[in-house]
């Protein structure tokens, strides 16, 4: 089942005394943030439509300005939530990428049919993503998403076809 809404951040802390918050982004381009009006933040379960008035950075977070937040302690009250956006507002991928959330649970078999586990988590290494397979066992399986060893992603089906390559297994 597709993810309805993605994350693209997280608050983390109050910036300022005029109600600014700080935010740890989960999207690679971060100046996403700068063409978004409208946000939702979800706190304690529940999804809220909030106005973004201003986009600032600090190294790699994110400050913003956000409409109705005006203290430090009304921004300290949105620690620790999360910012959504509605997938149909989200970028369109190109073809063969995919959004983390949809590859999140798939399972991964080998080009011979054999259950390797499932994806547990992706994270990138610089060069490319790489998808942390977990197997029933609790083992874990690295695998670079490079098309050698990436051979098909079915979201329809839930699974992913894979070739090993030697020392990948």
């Amino acid at each position: 089942m597709k993810q309805e809404y993605f994350e693209i951040g997280q608050i983390v802390n109050h910036f300022g005394i005029k109600g600014m918050v700080k935010v740890n982004p989960y999207t690679e381009d971060i100046s996403k943030f700068e063409k978004l009006k409208n946000i939702l933040l979800e706190k304690e379960g529940k999804l809220t439509q909030i106005e973004i008035e201003e986009v600032k950075y600090s190294k790699n977070q994110i400050l913003l300005k956000i409409k109705g937040i005006n203290t430090i302690e009304e921004a300290e009250k949105c620690r620790g939530c999360y910012l959504k956006i509605a997938r149909k507002d989200a970028k369109k991928l190109p073809k063969d990428t995919y959004f983390i959330a949809d590859l999140i649970g798939l399972s991964v078999y080998t080009e011979e049919g054999i259950l390797l586990g499932k994806v547990d988590d992706i994270y990138n290494s610089g060069a490319n993503d790489i998808y942390v397979i977990k197997a029933e066992n609790g083992k874990q399986i690295l695998l670079p998403a490079i098309k050698d060893v990436i051979k098909q992603v079915d979201l329809e089906q839930e699974k992913i076809i894979v070739h090993l390559l030697r020392g990948l297994d």
